[in-house]
């Protein structure tokens, strides 16, 4: 099985996948120190340093399934809450993009995640725990049964402390990253990769059910 990892980080979706599938990933993440740290982790993925959303345009067509992941500072409503000091900015318009891109002209299954919107989503999607997901089949409704993993867990001030319990969560290592992102922010914004296994497993079923159809069709 193809798939297209977007915005990949460092892979906080695909640490499971093997277990469901034989998968050949593609991983495509703009931030060179964290698209190093993904290939450590996943040595057997192909990693491409570049921009997701033109990569998405130009390859959509060589994949079976694709998740996208892109940035959601703009989207957070922790901008509405004014609980930090953001610089104020239109939201980024390349999530809606992604989203109608591939309802109308990819061909395999697809999952576009990002937060939850300080506004109405333009587009509908399926609420699961603190994120939203666009994709063309159904999800199932508990995604990951896992404790832990939630921002602001730690108390107030100890950004260490929440730090130590993300990387626990996820079971990563940023101590190596030498980039600009926030370390913190990186650990916050990794999808559970229980959450990701299950969706997969679900487009995965979903591709075989077709199949066999389409086999006692014929």
């Amino acid at each position: 099985m193809k798939i297209l990892n977007l915005y990949a980080c460092l892979g906080g979706n695909r640490y499971k996948w093997d277990e469901v599938a034989d998968v050949k990933v593609t991983a495509v993440e703009l931030d060179p120190e964290a698209a190093r740290l993904y290939k450590e982790r996943f040595p057997n993925d192909e990693v491409i340093v570049a921009d997701a959303h033109q990569y998405l345009l130009d390859h959509y067509k060589e994949f079976d399934f694709i998740w996208s992941s892109p940035p959601c500072p703009t989207h957070s409503r922790l901008i509405a809450a004014q609980k930090y000091k953001w610089e104020m900015k239109y939201p980024d318009m390349k999530l809606y993009q992604e989203i109608i891109f591939l309802q109308n002209f990819f061909k395999g299954k697809f999952v576009v995640e990002n937060v939850i919107p300080y506004y109405e989503p333009l587009i509908q999607a399926q609420k699961r725990h603190r994120h939203l997901y666009w994709s063309n089949f159904n999800l199932p409704n508990i995604l990951t049964t896992r404790k832990g993993g939630k921002i602001g867990e730690s108390k107030k001030g100890h950004k260490a402390d929440e730090m130590n319990k993300l990387c626990s969560f996820h079971k990563i290592n940023l101590e190596d990253y030498k980039g600009k992102q926030s370390k913190l922010k990186m650990a916050r914004n990794l999808v559970d990769y229980e959450a990701g296994k299950t969706i997969l497993e679900t487009a995965l079923n979903i591709q075989k059910a077709n199949n066999t159809k389409q086999l006692s069709i014929l």
